[in-house]
């Protein structure tokens, strides 16, 4: 793909630079969310899992050692070599867009988690990855979107940080444009100047119950945290949806 036409989460999320910025995400936070979806949706031993958006798996890898049969997709080429050095006979990953049908009606559990949504600039292509969850899905499965809680980053947002984090020194500047929170992120590395962005859709409980409504799943529940609480739009970190896809 010619570089003038990649689109910011190409550059970004191909870049080793990203996982510098985030390395401070918490894998006992992850496993936290694995246990207790675990214990809320009681899968039994020989379900299939897709975890779409996976980044370098650490998602898939935590349920993949608790027994599960494990598929993990990302548009990233970097993310996906990265994690293939974990693969085993129940656990797989390949380079995907989440938008393109992958499996019709294979797995039980479909996750997508940690704000891996939102990021194309035109709402059908949106509603055209819910559509792709679902069709991915047995009727009677499950969907697990984690978002984040676009309205109350809204109400609080931080328009200028710096992070130091080894020998680079990340400014970070935040906006919201055009109903996306857009991330601007510069820094010096060797004497070389990078500037990436990140432009995430400022998403709504309205806006998914629209895409699952037209995708055809039905909701179960909504929860505000990884402890699964219920959500509070004023106070809540996170936007967790337990979708089901009706029996035929």
């Amino acid at each position: 793909m010619p570089e003038k036409t990649k689109k910011w989460y190409h550059n970004w999320f191909d870049s080793h630079y990203y996982h510098i910025l985030y390395n401070q995400r918490d894998e006992k936070e992850a496993e936290l969310l694995m246990d207790n979806l675990c214990v809320h949706l009681t899968p039994s031993a020989d379900v299939k899992i897709l975890d779409v958006g996976c980044g370098r798996g650490r998602h898939s890898i935590y349920l993949n050692k608790k027994g599960y049969n494990v598929t993990g997709i990302d548009l990233s080429p970097e993310n996906i070599k990265f994690a293939t050095a974990s693969e085993n006979n129940k656990l797989h990953f390949y380079v995907h867009d989440m938008r393109n049908l992958f499996y019709i009606n294979y797995f039980d559990i479909v996750f997508n988690l940690f704000t891996s949504f939102g990021f194309f600039e035109k709402d059908l292509d949106n509603q055209h990855a819910v559509n792709m969850f679902t069709k991915s899905i047995k009727p009677g499965g499950t969907l697990v979107l984690d978002f984040m809680n676009a309205e109350k980053i809204r109400k609080n947002l931080v328009v200028r940080e710096t992070k130091q984090i080894g020998n680079i020194e990340f400014h970070l500047q935040r906006k919201i444009v055009n109903q996306s929170i857009v991330k601007n992120i510069d820094f010096e590395d060797k004497g070389h100047q990078f500037a990436f962005k990140e432009e995430v859709k400022a998403l709504t409980i309205t806006d998914f119950e629209r895409y699952f409504t037209e995708a055809g799943l039905l909701i179960e529940s909504i929860f505000g945290d990884y402890d699964l609480n219920p959500f509070i739009a004023e106070s809540s970190d996170r936007l967790i949806f337990i979708c089901k896809k009706p029996n035929d």
